[in-house]
């Protein structure tokens, strides 16, 4: 049965409830929290510019941002398990709704700090709905597609991110970059103006944003959504203390979770310094312009789904992603040895081979695990976690050296998953 004509069925055989609302509902969150993610990317140049902040102090946007993912993926799974998928949706997207508005009187103060809790509490919203969302696609059919299955879904993800970088590029960034002697030249009153105007600028995108998704939150509570038994991922046992001691000994599980700690703090660094690379390797170049190459890899990383998705017909998700991981090591290479345009296209490049590592990491990692899978899933989400600590690493690291030679950790990086894809392909046994 192909992937199309399964998810027809399904939707077709709910207890008499159709389907196809909520799964349109479902397909829509990860479009929503693509947006959401994106924008980082675009608020680090920006609050770089209009805080004056090194790029250690700029990563920190990712760093709020993915802590929120870690503290609240075991209450995100938690609260699904004991009120039900949509009552977590909901949940998240009013926490989403909330973090976009906290952006309005984080401008009006002007405080970097204010930002970074709003932040937490987007990514507090975002881990109720990933955490929800992506087990619900693995459990929609046949085990034996769910990478296939959870790649296609996550495609709709990648228009989210293209959204996201859109918005900033057209709404947030204004293309007016001034050199630290035309700084100096100013007066106290003309920076100040400066400066103001280019934190203000963020606080429209996110209000508009906040509307939306509140708007979405009522949408998902006047529709009535099907009883989740085996055909989703309702279980009929408690979620217990005992699962994650359990998945304690599970050796290949826990081998997943690192991988996708270190692929998502590789995607997370190559976006959010791509424009900050381009600064370095095209002299001259404006951010708006930096903004483009970051979209068209985004564009790349969409394309690299569909691809992903219909070569796992043919090769094995594993050995597939073993050659994408090796791919994505040399391309940063290339990016570290020649800091110029080649090297901002390599690092670009990487997207089309990064795009089908979360899904498969995902989806081999809970395979076999049976009624540990709900306290699996949370803790593959609480792995995001990855995209704080090593994006500040890397900022760091760029601190210290050069923002080429910072590349040398999402290259480690992609090692890992490689390490990990060439164990599955072994077998996980």
């Amino acid at each position: 049965m192909s992937l199309s004509s399964h998810t027809t069925h399904q939707a077709r055989t709910s207890s008499g409830v159709s389907l196809w609302l909520p799964l349109v509902l479902v397909v829509s969150l990860f479009f929503m929290w693509g947006v959401a993610n994106n924008l980082n990317d675009i608020l680090i140049t920006q609050f770089k510019k209009a805080f004056v902040l090194s790029d250690f102090a700029s990563g920190w946007v990712q760093s709020a941002f993915y802590f929120g993912y870690f503290a609240l993926a075991i209450p995100a799974a938690v609260a699904m398990k004991r009120f039900g998928y949509k009552a977590a949706v909901i949940i998240g997207l009013l926490l989403y709704g909330l973090g976009a508005s906290l952006f309005y009187p984080a401008a009006l103060a002007h405080e970097y700090s204010y930002f970074l809790l709003a932040l937490f509490v987007i990514a507090s919203g975002l881990a109720f709905l990933e955490t929800s969302a992506n087990p619900m696609i693995v459990a929609m059919g046949d085990p034996e597609t769910a990478e296939r299955r959870l790649n296609f879904a996550q495609s709709f993800n990648s228009l989210g991110t293209i959204s996201g970088v859109l918005i900033g590029r057209e709404f947030i960034l204004s293309g007016v970059e001034h050199s630290p002697d035309a700084l100096a030249r100013m007066s106290e009153v003309e920076r100040t103006a400066f400066y103001t105007s280019e934190v203000q600028a963020v606080a429209g995108p996110y209000l508009a944003i906040a509307a939306v998704v509140f708007f979405w939150a009522l949408a998902v509570a006047c529709v009535r959504f099907p009883p989740l038994g085996s055909g989703c991922v309702q279980e009929k046992r408690e979620f217990r203390l005992a699962d994650f001691r359990a998945l304690l000994r599970e050796r290949y599980y826990l081998f997943g979770v690192v991988a996708q700690f270190f692929y998502v703090g590789a995607q997370v660094c190559i976006w959010s310094y791509m424009i900050r690379y381009g600064q370095s390797a095209l002299p001259g170049v404006g951010e708006k312009a930096l903004a483009d190459y970051l979209a068209a890899s985004l564009v790349a990383f969409m394309v690299g789904r569909f691809v992903a998705t219909g070569l796992m017909g043919r090769i094995a998700p594993a050995r597939l992603m073993f050659a994408y991981a090796l791919i994505s090591v040399g391309l940063c290479a290339v990016a570290i040895l020649w800091p110029t345009h080649l090297g901002l296209l390599a690092l670009a490049s990487t997207s089309f081979f990064m795009s089908l590592m979360f899904p498969t990491i995902f989806a081999l990692s809970l395979k076999g695990l049976g009624p540990l899978a709900k306290a699996g899933s949370s803790l593959l989400i609480m792995a995001i976690i990855g995209g704080a600590i090593i994006t500040a690493l890397m900022g760091l690291v760029s601190d210290l050296t050069r923002i080429n030679i910072s590349v040398l950790v999402p290259l480690a990086c992609f090692l890992v998953v490689a390490a990990f894809a060439r164990r599955s392909v072994r077998g996980a046994g």
